[in-house]
C-alpha cells in the first residue's frame, strides 16, 4: 500500500511543482510522478535535517521543501527531455 501512496504523493507533488514553474514543461506524466517522488523523499530528508519534518499541525515547511525540490528537478530535466525528443 505504501507503494501506491508514493505514486499518489509523487503525482500531487509533481503537478504542484509544475504549477509553480513558469511556462510549459513538456515531460510525460510518468516523469512528473517520478520526479515528484524524488522531490518528496529529498524534501523529507531536508526537513528532517532542519528539524521541521513533523510539527504540531500541517507540515507546511516540509511540503514546501518537497515541492521546491521537485520543481528544481523538473526544471533541470525538462530541457534534456525536450532535446532528447527532438533528436530522436
Amino acid at each position: 500500500m505504501s507503494f501506491l501512496w508514493a505514486i499518489i504523493a509523487g503525482l500531487i507533488i509533481g503537478l504542484l511543482a509544475k504549477l509553480v514553474l513558469p511556462g510549459r514543461q513538456p515531460i510525460p506524466l510518468w516523469m512528473t510522478v517520478l520526479l515528484g517522488i524524488l522531490g518528496a523523499v529529498a524534501g523529507n530528508a531536508l526537513a528532517s535535517a532542519f528539524g521541521v519534518r513533523d510539527t504540531g499541525g500541517v507540515d507546511w515547511i516540509r511540503h514546501i521543501f518537497q515541492i521546491g525540490i521537485a520543481a528544481a528537478l523538473i526544471a533541470f530535466v525538462t530541457p534534456m527531455w525536450t532535446r532528447r525528443r527532438h533528436h530522436a
